[in-house]
């Protein structure tokens, strides 16, 4: 695929992944951490995430592939037994529990900048229609002024601050309830 070229939203699917996928999966995600270092954003360290957690997402059946006919476009967690960290959020949820919530979203460069993120999070709310699932929630670096501008566009609102360990840091957080 090259730069110019579109993409058909009713290409993309997800798709999850197989254990044997996690260093194609990885791999995502370390372009994914590059692109971010080319935009001045520090939102992905070399602690995290790792091979490690990508593999752990597989294994616990919540890593998916952005598929794209034949080619690997991206890979992302999609967690529905919520995220602990948001349990202390400063400032306050809008939405409901029980929520799905995405983690390590990252797209190949051939993918990027073609709309998919929009995409991918409509397929994640698909998903969670059929699982019963209304809420959906998601965090992000102060920094990543891109990924901000993609949650609102897709009727996420911002709610305030949740706390990561170690040198992850502060995030924004965003919800949505799924109509």
């Amino acid at each position: 695929m090259t730069e110019k070229q579109a993409v058909d939203a009713g290409e993309i699917r997800l798709e999850p992944a197989k254990p044997g996928e996690s260093a194609a999966c990885f791999a995502v995600i370390c372009e994914g951490r590059a692109f971010q270092g080319e935009q001045g954003i520090l939102q992905w360290t070399e602690n995290y995430p790792t091979e490690d957690t990508v593999r752990e997402d597989i294994e616990a059946g919540r890593g998916y592939k952005i598929m794209c006919g034949d080619a690997l476009a991206g890979y992302l967690c999609v967690d529905f037994a919520g995220d602990p960290l948001y349990a202390h959020i400063r400032g306050a949820w809008h939405t409901g529990e029980p929520y799905a919530v995405v983690h390590r979203m990252a797209f190949t460069r051939a993918f990027r900048g073609k709309g998919l993120a929009s995409v991918v999070f409509g397929l994640v709310e698909e998903m969670s229609r059929a699982r019963g699932v209304r809420f959906f929630r998601v965090d992000t670096d102060e920094t990543n002024a891109r990924m901000q501008h993609v949650l609102e566009k897709c009727g996420f609102a911002r709610c305030g601050i949740v706390e990561y360990p170690g040198d992850q840091g502060e995030k924004v957080a965003f919800d949505k309830t799924i109509g």
